[in-house]
């Protein structure tokens, strides 16, 4: 391999599918190939609801076998969902299984912990978005469920440091997973000591945090046997895999938010520090790490997730279809909360939710597939125009464009439909942001652009769409308990 030419694996693993990529660095540009896909998703057991997290790591390592197949690879690294973790014990072996965070074990859990530390303690000492399968309420729920189980457990992983883990053999947390956990300070960048006392979570379970783009050292001589990979380097990405599609986002200067766009929606701008104030807490805001010591201040909305429940009740009809049909549909018909409880659970009924939540709240019901879809699209775009409007008033900057990264950038009709009741240009794209912001930041750890150079490469290696508002913002009614303090 030539000096000017590197060679990075990124392993993205989402809510519904996997993937390893190959990409390659040249020239000031990135190429990304795909070399494996996979199916994921929540396996039942007993009532619970758990991660296939062996089978996972069977695929990842057929896909470093693919990749070794290419040559030399300086470095691979691993981003997923955030919350989810993995117990450990003493010899560093699994615990039972890796709970989904749509289990229900976590219901009231949240609701109960917050009677021993107020809710305004615990946002000043974290800064999250109160969600009731944080890390935080997941873990409680676990003690509640195995009695003694946190004793027991030597080690927590979440779950990219539970692969990094495997590959390296070093146990650390990355700091912006460790930071979607409501047990981090993103004043301090350590755990929030008075959040774990007050939960009773003990503080040696925790690993060292460290930064994203962190060197992790060689893949293990076991590795190296099972895969073909030699001297390949472990390093730790950004490994929430909104931290990487966020920072691939292809923007410059000021006056623009993001919008994570996949199962979840996430709508936010970056910071160049914490925004923990009351405003933020009243509208429940996050504020997550991100590359280069920034600050993700989002709202997490439910997102894509509930039409793509919709569409395995309908017999999984083509999206693109659906996208179509729902544009056909009338405008202007009834509106859902996308985040209200009932949507979280997966389940066949999806439509007949829907449906539900419009008859309550006195609206017409949707009756066909594309009347559904339209309702569901509809209620993102109303929603996220909604969050940008509080992320402006919280941080007293206006925002003038947004970008869509990831799957749901391609959904041309959900981008027009944001661009027009927002008010704001919407530009969509990359779709594959995520891999690229892991592929960059291994990239730049390994000294091979330059640092501060990943947005100016993705801005020269992506074509990008852009969607005008075609009209004043519609007027529409809020969605029922928008932005309530107690609201998850």
């Amino acid at each position: 391999m030539s000096a000017d030419v590197s060679r990075h694996v990124a392993i993205d693993l989402g809510a519904s599918s996997g993937r390893v990529a190959l990409g390659t660095v040249q020239a000031g540009k990135l190429t990304v190939e795909v070399l494996h896909r996979f199916p994921n998703g929540g396996v039942p057991v007993q009532g619970g609801l758990y991660w296939d997290v062996l089978g996972l790591w069977r695929e990842v390592l057929h896909g470093l076998r693919l990749a070794a197949g290419h040559g030399p690879i300086d470095s691979v690294g691993v981003d997923s969902w955030a919350v989810d973790y993995a117990l450990l014990d003493e010899h560093d072996q699994l615990i039972g299984g890796v709970h989904h965070y749509r289990d229900t074990r976590t219901d009231g859990v949240m609701e109960d912990l917050l009677t021993r530390m107020p809710r305004e303690a615990v946002y000043d000492a974290t800064g999250i978005q109160f969600l009731p399968f944080n890390t935080a309420y997941q873990l409680v729920a676990h003690e509640r469920q195995a009695p003694g189980v946190l004793g027991r457990a030597a080690h927590l992983l979440m779950v990219p440091d539970l692969l990094h883990f495997w590959l390296s053999g070093r146990q650390v947390t990355e700091q912006t997973n460790a930071s979607t956990t409501q047990l981090y300070d993103p004043r301090t960048g350590q755990w929030a000591g008075p959040v774990l006392d007050a939960f009773q979570v003990p503080a040696g379970l925790l690993p060292d945090i460290v930064p994203p783009g962190t060197d992790l050292g060689e893949v293990t001589s076991a590795i190296t046997h099972e895969t073909g990979l030699a001297g390949t380097r472990v390093v730790a990405p950004a490994t929430h895999d909104t931290a990487s599609a966020v920072a691939a986002v292809p923007a410059r200067g000021e006056g623009w938010a993001y919008l994570s766009s996949g199962t979840w929606s996430l709508v936010g701008v970056e910071t160049s520090h914490p925004v923990i104030t009351p405003e933020a807490l009243r509208h429940n805001l996050t504020n997550e790490a991100g590359v280069g010591s920034t600050t993700r201040l989002l709202k997490n909305i439910m997102g894509l997730w509930i039409i793509q429940e919709c569409r395995r009740a309908w017999g999984n009809p083509e999206f693109a279809q659906l996208y179509a049909n729902a544009e056909l549909a009338p405008s202007g018909g009834p509106l859902i909360d996308p985040d209200d409880a009932r949507f979280l659970p997966p389940g066949l009924d999806m439509p007949q939710r829907v449906q539900a939540y419009c008859e309550e709240t006195g609206q017409a019901t949707p009756q066909s597939p594309a009347e559904i879809t339209r309702c569901i699209l509809e209620s993102l775009a109303v929603r996220t125009s909604e969050v940008l409007s509080a992320l402006e008033n919280v941080t007293r900057q206006t925002i003038s464009t947004v970008h869509i990264v990831g799957g749901g950038s391609q959904v041309r009709f959900l981008n027009q439909l944001i661009a027009d009741l927002s008010g704001r240009v919407v530009v969509a794209g990359p779709v594959e942001a995520t891999l690229i912001g892991n592929l960059l930041v291994q990239a730049e750890a390994c000294g091979q652009i330059p640092e501060g150079s990943l947005r100016d490469i993705v801005l020269t290696s992506e074509a990008l769409d852009t969607f005008e508002p075609r009209s004043v913002p519609a007027t529409r009614k809020p969605l029922i308990g928008q932005d309530q303090a107690a609201r998850s």
